[in-house]
């Protein structure tokens, strides 16, 4: 949608330049190019007020005017200096670009270490990154900074194996250099070198150089084995081995669906797979492209699709997939709409797939899905993930217990005999609770008598248990 312009083409602002049409905008400022291939930002004067009370720019960097009965502060900048949303522009070109807005960056949080910059307007020219105070959710530092260096992939800025595959047309040390510069930690690359962009372009290669781990290294599911030998079949060793694949005729990992109860670890899953990979990740749920308004969603889908084909290889998670995907059969006032979300889908799957676009849906409603969206070509798998065994609970029990120390009582064998059957974040809770009751009664080490009490206060929700209440009566 186009941006309507304050200011008539051809105005003359405070230092001279003149008014183009408006490219971004938001409710108290807005960026316009300018006569001569420039652009400006032009603010309302108490957003530029915010500023320089809080010290991010100084007054003398503003340039004050009127129009009609409104007042403006405005910024000139010259054709080949960046001014743009943080999260809404184009990705850097050179390595002296990214550098620019890593200082930028730093410099930036100085002065101001606490207001959200994902609404920020980056002004190279004054090396600054100047939140506009809306009322969006803020997103954490380093995933602005990851998403400003990918163009528009959230990748967080710590999770350095991700970048490096993104960012192949930069050594590794000149991207720890870029990261570093903004205020952010880097692990220690295990003797990675510049030398090894060549590496970084191989799907999946690129996270493991750069952490050391060995090539054939499996993924690991604690406490989901059938799941855990089922990536590492049918997507982990078609990526370590792909010339193998590709000489019979396989070229990418098939698109899956994970089905089943609320719960049963279906999105741990995926979030493990994605960190294994290393490989951006990009999501489509109701939050992200649900709209009410006709032709939106559809839009928004289509868009989600392009951005995961543009930074291939790359993982696409559909979560509740029977948002979007539904019988188109089930009818409905507003059946018309679904059948050309359906339809988006439809044609979108198989070509993100052949782009090497990884695609995971998760579904709790698999009996709702259109049955042209499950056939084989478009998901060729189709995983049920049901609550954990006892044998499950066990081994997930064993990897959350050795991270906390423990007083030589504890035995995992009976909780996960009570916990099984049961969701696998009340393990987690579990976990977690019986350390805080610990930690509560001055305790330095954790108990068996901890993990049990933190049980007896932890039913099951699936079941007749009533909640517990507090308040009056």
């Amino acid at each position: 949608m186009a941006t309507e312009n304050w200011l008539p083409i051809g105005f003359e602002l405070p230092d001279g330049a003149h008014c183009g049409k408006a490219s971004r905008g938001g409710a108290d400022w807005q960026i316009i190019e300018t006569v001569g291939g420039g652009s400006a930002l032009l603010a309302r004067a108490h957003l530029a007020g915010r500023w320089a009370e809080s010290g991010l720019l100084e007054e003398r960097e503003l340039s004050p005017f009127s129009f009609g009965a409104a007042a403006f502060c405005e910024v000139s900048c010259g054709p080949g200096q960046m001014l743009a949303p943080a999260l809404d522009s184009r990705s850097p070109l050179t390595e002296s670009e990214a550098l620019a807005f890593a200082l930028a960056f730093r410099a930036t949080r100085a002065i101001d270490g606490l207001s959200p910059l994902n609404d920020a307007i980056y002004v190279e020219k004054l090396s600054r990154l100047l939140p506009t105070y809306s009322a969006q959710p803020s997103v954490d530092d380093g995933v602005v900074f990851g998403t400003w260096l990918t163009g528009g992939a959230p990748v967080s800025a710590e999770s350095f194996r991700q970048l490096r595959g993104m960012l192949s047309w930069m050594g590794a040390e000149q991207l720890r250099g870029v990261v570093a510069a903004a205020g952010f930690s880097v692990k220690e690359l295990s003797g990675a070198s510049s030398d090894d962009r060549a590496s970084a372009a191989r799907p999946g290669a690129a996270a493991r150089d750069a952490d050391g781990l060995d090539s054939g290294q499996p993924f690991k599911l604690p406490g989901r084995p059938e799941l855990e030998s089922f990536f590492n079949e049918h997507v982990v060793d078609i990526v370590l081995n792909k010339p193998r694949y590709q000489a019979l005729g396989v070229e990418f990992p098939g698109a899956v669906v994970l089905h089943g109860p609320p719960g049963c670890g279906k999105t741990f899953a995926v979030e493990c797979l994605v960190d294994y990979l290393g490989w951006p990740s990009f999501q489509i749920n109701a939050s992200s492209v649900a709209s009410p308004y006709i032709h939106e969603t559809s839009k928004k889908v289509a868009d989600m699709f392009e951005k995961a084909m543009h930074n291939t290889p790359s993982v696409l998670v559909i979560d509740e997939m029977e948002a979007f995907l539904a019988d188109r059969g089930m009818g409905g006032g507003g059946s018309h709409h679904r059948v050309e979300e359906v339809a988006e889908f439809l044609r979108r799957i198989p070509e993100a797939a052949a782009n090497e676009v990884l695609i995971v849906a998760m579904t709790n409603r698999i009996e709702m899905i259109d049955s042209a969206i499950m056939r084989r070509g478009r998901f060729d798998h189709v995983m049920k993930v049901d609550y954990a065994s006892a044998e499950e609970v066990l081994a997930l029990l064993g990897k959350l217990l050795e991270k906390l120390p423990q007083d030589g009582t504890v035995d995992p064998a009976p909780l996960a005999e009570e916990l099984a059957g049961r969701p696998l974040s009340d393990v987690a809770f579990m976990v977690r609770e019986g350390a805080r009751l610990a930690a509560k009664s001055g305790a330095d080490k954790l108990g068996q008598a901890h993990l049990l009490a933190a049980m007896d206060d932890a039913p099951s929700r699936t079941g007749d248990e009533p909640a517990r209440r507090i308040g009056f009566v």
